[in-house]
């Protein structure tokens, strides 16, 4: 298939989200991982911080770009000249939710499709949320997310003691 973007915060990415990169690079010839600039959900890293991120944990593979972007999605597929957004769909209120997007971007740009992919099992009920609450709270988390994250996350959180064995 042609190219592809997988839009998010990733406020921290996760191997959910990782899952995913990797599985849609090769469902498209192109993957651009589309990272949002959205002041409203208050992300603890900056834009910048998450695109550096990405592009150290996704260097590896050749068809995949990290770029950011400002307001609506289907505006930046349509200046990228990108028809299909990649979407995750782990829960139904991912559900519901996914789907409400879905369609209001199709009624704004029905050029631009949807494809959603389920994650692996093992990273179902991982969310960035959980992430940044368990690791703010101590918890070792280095099987959801790499280590690399981790590290920079409790930097972030200022957390100074990790409890290990479970969240």
């Amino acid at each position: 298939m042609g190219a592809a973007i997988y839009p998010g915060t990733f406020d921290p990415v996760t191997y959910g989200h990782l899952d995913l990169i990797e599985r849609g690079s090769r469902l498209f010839s192109q993957l651009i991982v589309a990272v949002a600039r959205n002041f409203d959900k208050r992300p603890v890293f900056t834009a910048e911080e998450r695109v550096q991120m990405l592009r150290e944990l996704t260097a590896r593979i050749p068809n995949v770009e990290v770029d950011s972007f400002d307001g609506l999605i289907v505006e930046f597929a349509r200046k990228r000249q990108v028809p299909c957004l990649l979407r995750g769909l782990r829960t139904i209120s991912d559900f519901e939710y996914e789907f409400q997007m879905a369609l209001t971007n199709r009624d704004l740009a029905p050029d631009v499709e949807t494809t959603f992919v389920m994650p692996s099992l093992k990273y179902s009920y991982v969310s960035s949320r959980l992430i940044r609450e368990t690791v703010a709270l101590g918890a070792d988390v280095t099987h959801l997310i790499p280590e690399l994250i981790q590290r920079r996350l409790r930097e972030k959180l200022n957390v100074t003691e990790v409890r290990r064995g479970g969240t």
